[in-house]
């Protein structure tokens, strides 16, 4: 069974209480639990999120014999070479969800530090985002 982290930065925790333009109506806990729903018992997944860079970039040192890491990274990807830096010692598969198209939104959020680093991005599709990563770690 593969061993997968979904990484979670600043904000996150805050959904269902953001937006709904951007970021949907479900809370984070409601996505992760259709991702657990979706993985069907065939993917074994650990949730993290954090409002602090030092303590994802952690995380992701501390995570590095696991198959998959799936990040949002949020404010984040654009602002933190350290995430990318960390990721980039990640040799498994690494997967950038975004709940919004951010590069569609604000000109400074087009700037992508992670991408780079990252197998595959899904965005734009709300918890769909989740979701088509889990999908692409199943297949």
């Amino acid at each position: 069974m593969k061993k997968v982290l979904v990484l979670n930065g600043p904000n996150l925790n805050m959904l269902g209480k953001r937006p709904k333009e951007h970021y949907g109506s479900l809370t984070l806990d409601q996505i992760n639990e259709l991702m657990i729903k979706e993985a069907d018992g065939e993917l074994e997944l650990e949730f993290y999120q954090s409002n602090y860079e030092g303590d994802l970039v952690t995380k992701i040192q501390k995570s590095l014999t696991y198959d998959a890491i799936i990040i949002n990274p949020a404010a984040y990807t654009h602002t933190s070479v350290a995430i990318h830096d960390a990721l980039e010692m990640f040799t498994g598969v690494k997967i950038e969800v975004h709940l919004s198209h951010v590069d569609d939104r604000e000109a400074f959020r087009r700037i992508n530090f992670v991408r780079s680093v990252c197998n595959v991005c899904f965005s734009g599709e709300f918890e769909g985002s989740y979701i088509q990563a889990i999908k692409y770690l199943k297949d």
